[in-house]
């Protein structure tokens, strides 16, 4: 099934406390490419995220967001500088002894000192939520899927709708290809009757014009466009990443229609080859989408 290289996949899992929520976002681009944002304290899984999304993508940019929320994600816990709290209650002492103050030090003067105390965050082990974040990463990637393959069978319609007019086009060529030299027979006649007051050699004139002919001959690129379209055909029906085979061969189909173009110097073929280029030009724009 061919996909496109853009779409967007989303997934979540929770348990046991914990939310993660998984977004993939991705775009055209040359390469496989993954850039992951996820909290710092879980960088140790990203390979992990990258491996399993590998499974999914394999031409494109992708863009993954990772969110993980929960009452279990981090466990606060209170450190006490019990030596810098001794002293700041025997200097509070000191005090009231030195100015006769008969109020005793009470506890909310001590949490006053916010220097004593700091509160940690001792996030969840990575290891433990390694399970369900690839899940939700499944999860996302599996969408993401869905979506490029709904848009690739509308890029495959649109390019086959296309093929089948340079099918058409080709022939059109293959009509036209003949009465290229026929042309240049009759401007050639023209101009010799024109300077030569009608004293023509006929056996000189067939020559040349067999040597345009043969010059001008386009069958060969005919039979190899011809066989281009067959090519583009069937690798529209395989499986798998055909972005890259279908560039190819649209290089190899614009260097024909260009040779085509250069040897036939007939105005109605000319014509005929611009309409070509233009087809071609159309399915390229729409073949970088495809993975």
């Amino acid at each position: 099934m061919v996909k496109s290289m853009t779409g967007y996949g989303l997934g979540s899992r929770n348990g046991e406390g914990i939310s993660i929520t998984v977004e993939i976002k991705t775009v055209n681009h040359r390469f496989c490419e993954q850039t992951v944002r996820m909290p710092k304290q879980y960088a140790i899984l990203e390979d992990a995220v990258k491996k399993t999304i590998a499974e999914y993508i394999h031409r494109g940019r992708a863009e993954i967001f990772i969110t993980i929320d929960g009452d279990n994600v981090k466990n606060h816990k209170m450190v006490v500088d019990w030596q810098l709290l001794d002293e700041y209650y025997r200097v509070l002492e000191e005090m009231r002894v030195r100015y006769g103050i008969n109020q005793s030090v009470s506890i909310p003067e001590l949490l006053q000192n916010k220097d004593c105390f700091k509160i940690l965050d001792e996030t969840i082990n990575a290891a433990e939520l390694e399970p369900l974040l690839l899940d939700a990463v499944v999860d996302a990637a599996a969408n993401l899927s869905i979506m490029r393959q709904a848009e690739g069978r509308e890029l495959i319609a649109n390019i086959s709708a296309l093929l089948q007019n340079v099918r058409q086009v080709t022939d059109q060529l293959k009509v036209l290809a003949p009465k290229v030299a026929e042309s240049y027979r009759d401007r050639l006649k023209e101009k010799l009757e024109r300077y030569t007051t009608g004293l023509i050699d006929e056996n000189r004139l067939l020559t040349e014009v067999a040597i345009f002919a043969d010059k001008a001959d386009i069958n060969e690129e005919l039979v190899r466009m011809y066989s281009h379209i067959h090519q583009f055909a069937s690798i529209i029906d395989e499986t798998g990443p055909v972005g890259r085979k279908l560039d190819f061969l649209l290089q190899e189909m614009n260097r024909e229609a260009n040779t085509i173009g250069a040897k036939g110097n007939a105005a109605d073929l000319a014509s005929v080859v611009v309409e070509l280029k233009s087809l071609l030009e159309k399915i390229r724009e729409q073949v970088q989408n495809i993975e």
